[in-house]
């Protein structure tokens, strides 16, 4: 290795030949066949590698996921970052070929920026590239994973109302076949039986009754149907049991079908009047679960933003409701909410779809912190002239020793598996950087309160739109 290696990275270009030798003097080279590690994540970051052969690939572990952040080629720096900051490493580089590199100890970056202002300025200029690209990195995969959580609630969300869409409409369609033939058989017999004006006054009474369907208490309903599918049962009445339910809906009682009984065709009137109500009935349930699906896709709409101006007047309750109503799979395992909102809350300028990030974010990680059961308070007011939000939980609460570090890039508070925790640094970055305000936390056991505190206005982005 000689002193064009080092020239190759950017990182070492604004340096004289004497600071390079004097790092070529102090470095160590470094062999590593296809598949080896060349830094692994969490171990100390006590020195940076300047890649002179073959490829390499940045990798970081969250969860039980691998996530793959780059890939570095000859005249790239690794691990200075970690160096720079003495903080353990944030990812893994594993050589993808036989490669080499040069290692750089501490002691080697430490006496080369001790004596060299121009070292000095030139690892200053990188590591504020490498930040800008790392936070830029950061972003899209956070942004990634906001995804993978709204499509999770919007797919849990959409499951139950669309499979029950399906079940009815296969339903009404045999419904529908049926309730076809026993129209004709009735009106074929009324027709011989001289029947026709009795068979017209019937259907009108039948369509006055789907227009106003009955609407009775549960003791009241489960009383008339088991009534009414006894009666059924006695007169030979097929499917008692799936025509009692549906005919109750629709005002029939054992008293008004009684009135049926002096017509040869009683028991054929009977089946068709039933299968009627139960077509209905299958009717309403999907015009009923087609429309939440309606109402989902409008919450998600709403939750968004979609074709909105990026900044706002936002209503804080809207978004939080919305929120939850994407979030509901996750809560309803055993998750209760409490709502302590302010009711003369004023509305605040805002990135709308980003402060429901920040909402989905603090909500998801207190459901994971409880383990899935548990409470969350809701709590809005009004301070001076800035709205505040609090999300509270009562979950095991933040270790005291990585409080201060919880809206760090990177840092995760959760456990492997359990998701990448790295929502506290982006909401961190919305509600300080985005909307001018404070994300303040408070923690111990038992109660862990994450505030946002945010100004009523944000004018002055607007200046920079």
């Amino acid at each position: 290795m000689n002193l064009n290696d080092l020239r190759k990275s950017p990182l070492f270009q604004g340096l004289s030949d004497e600071e390079l030798k004097q790092l070529m003097d102090m470095a160590e080279p470094v062999s590593l066949r296809a598949g080896e590690y060349l830094i692994r994540q969490g171990e100390a970051g006590d020195s940076a590698y300047v890649l002179t052969k073959g490829e390499f690939e940045v990798q970081k572990q969250a969860g039980k996921s691998v996530i793959k952040i780059d890939t570095r080629n000859p005249g790239d720096v690794v691990g200075e970052m970690a160096l720079v900051s003495r903080t353990v490493r944030s990812a893994s580089v594993i050589s993808k070929t036989d490669s080499e590199s040069l290692r750089i100890p501490l002691e080697a970056f430490e006496k080369l920026l001790a004596s060299s202002s121009s070292a000095t300025l030139a690892i200053l200029h990188w590591v504020t590239a490498r930040l800008n690209q790392n936070e830029a990195l950061l972003h899209q995969h956070e942004k990634m994973a906001a995804l993978g959580t709204l499509s999770a609630g919007l797919a849990h969300e959409l499951n139950n109302p669309a499979a029950a869409a399906q079940r009815s409409a296969a339903e009404l369609d045999k419904a529908l076949k049926k309730w076809g033939s026993l129209t004709h058989q009735i009106e074929e017999a009324a027709f011989k039986e001289g029947q026709s004006v009795w068979m017209n006054d019937l259907m009108g009474e039948i369509s006055r009754r789907y227009e106003a369907p009955l609407k009775l208490e549960a003791l009241e309903k489960i009383d008339q149907v088991d009534q009414l599918e006894a009666w059924l049962d006695a007169n030979q009445i097929e499917a008692a049991w799936e025509l009692a339910p549906a005919m109750v809906n629709f005002g029939w009682t054992v008293e008004s079908l009684e009135t049926l009984k002096d017509r040869s065709f009683f028991v054929l009137a009977v089946q068709w009047v039933g299968t009627g109500c139960l077509m209905m009935g299958l009717l309403s349930e999907v015009q009923q679960t087609t429309e939440r699906i309606s109402q989902i896709v409008r919450t998600m709409k709403s939750y968004t933003y979609l074709d909105q101006a990026p900044i706002l007047e936002v209503d804080v309750h809207e978004g939080l409701e919305n929120t939850l109503l994407i979030m509901q799979h996750k809560l309803r395992q055993g998750v209760s909410v409490r709502r302590e909102y302010s009711l003369d809350l004023p509305r605040i300028e805002a990135y709308a779809s980003e402060l429901n990030q920040v909402w989905t974010n603090i909500i998801d990680n207190a459901i994971d912190a409880m383990n899935g059961s548990g409470e969350i308070i809701l709590r809005t007011y009004a301070s001076d002239d800035k709205v505040v939000v609090e999300i509270v939980d009562n979950g095991p609460g933040i270790p005291a020793e990585i409080q201060n570090r919880i809206f760090e890039p990177f840092f995760t508070t959760k456990e492997p598996g359990q998701g990448t925790g790295l929502g506290l640094h982006i909401s961190h970055d919305i509600i300080a950087n985005h909307h001018h305000g404070q994300l303040l936390v408070e923690s111990r056991p038992g109660e862990t309160t994450f505030k946002a505190v945010m100004p009523r206005t944000i004018k002055g982005e607007r200046e920079h739109e």
